[in-house]
């Protein structure tokens, strides 16, 4: 038996992870349990499903936290012989990792509005996660990275804030907050010619505060995930430059896998395993790889 924990039921990123994981154990003839938070920062509801799960008979545990508040939780489990995959989001006392490498997915978007933006001096802002927690950091530190700015590294959960970044909001990935936290951007800066998004929802939102100062195509807007409407089709539209597009079912089927192996064997996953992370632009531009947006129809998830 294999529980299932996810941040939220809502976002398409966790409802497609869900389908990967029950397509995978129905593959594998594994029993699936299946949970999530309210919301993301619900800890307490995942601290709740993790103990409901294991007392139901569960032997492995995949999860996408929420918070350090579960840690604890991860170690009593894991002394009661439960493993413990982490997915998408890393968490101490995790046996393993299952994720994206998001430092990388931010350079390549970093990379790609450098060159898109040409000699032109950047005046960025970003449409962040919230403060502290580690995938916003990296796609965040990634992306100055890439564009070849003064950053922090892939461990820091810090936000770095060179000259260039004259703006920083807390979006939590959601559009409406994008575009507030855009509107109040462009109050301290109208020459804003470069935004980064957490993800395509906070970067759709950024476009809309963008488009009503008539201001859409003065500017560059970057994502990650890889969502079918938000992002690949977004980024067919024009409203973001480009995506870095994620792979949430690869993650959950590879620690479904991972808990069929150690409920035969008993030995349990360690480590970080990268998922993958493909560029998606509407323009291709010499010496970045990336793909198209056709070839990413074939691969993406949710709105």
């Amino acid at each position: 038996m294999i529980g299932l924990i996810t941040k939220t039921e809502s976002n398409p990123f966790f409802v497609k992870m869900k389908e990967g994981a029950e397509a995978e154990a129905k593959k594998l003839g594994a029993k699936l349990l299946s949970a999530s938070g309210k919301q993301d920062g619900d800890t307490a509801g995942q601290i709740a499903a993790m103990e409901n799960m294991v007392a139901a008979g569960a032997k492995t545990i995949l999860i996408t936290s929420s918070g350090d508040a579960i840690v604890p939780t991860i170690k009593k489990i894991k002394a009661q012989g439960v493993q413990v995959i982490a997915l998408d989001s890393p968490v101490d006392e995790a046996d393993a990792l299952f994720a994206t490498n998001n430092y990388k997915a931010g350079e390549l978007i970093g990379a790609y509005a450098k060159t898109v933006l040409g000699g032109k001096k950047p005046v960025i802002a970003t449409m962040d996660l919230f403060p502290g927690h580690p995938v916003g950091a990296q796609r965040h530190n990634g992306f100055l990275a890439g564009y070849g700015l003064k950053s922090l590294d892939a461990k820091s959960n810090e936000l770095a804030q060179p000259a260039e970044v004259v703006c920083m909001a807390d979006s939590y990935g959601d559009a409406a907050k994008g575009q507030t936290g855009m509107e109040n951007c462009l109050q301290k800066n109208s020459n804003i010619n470069v935004v980064y998004a957490i993800n395509e929802p906070a970067a759709a939102g950024a476009y809309k505060a963008l488009k009503a100062a008539g201001k859409e195509k003065d500017v560059v807007i970057l994502g990650v995930d890889g969502m079918c409407s938000n992002g690949v089709g977004n980024v067919e539209k024009g409203v973001i430059a480009a995506t870095s597009m994620q792979y949430p079912l690869k993650m959950a089927a590879m620690g479904v896998a991972a808990g069929v192996k150690y409920a035969k064997d008993g030995k349990r996953q360690t480590g970080y395993t990268d998922t993958g992370v493909d560029l998606v632009v509407g323009k291709a531009v010499a010496g970045i790889k990336s793909i198209d947006t056709k070839t990413a129809r074939g691969q993406c998830w949710g709105d």
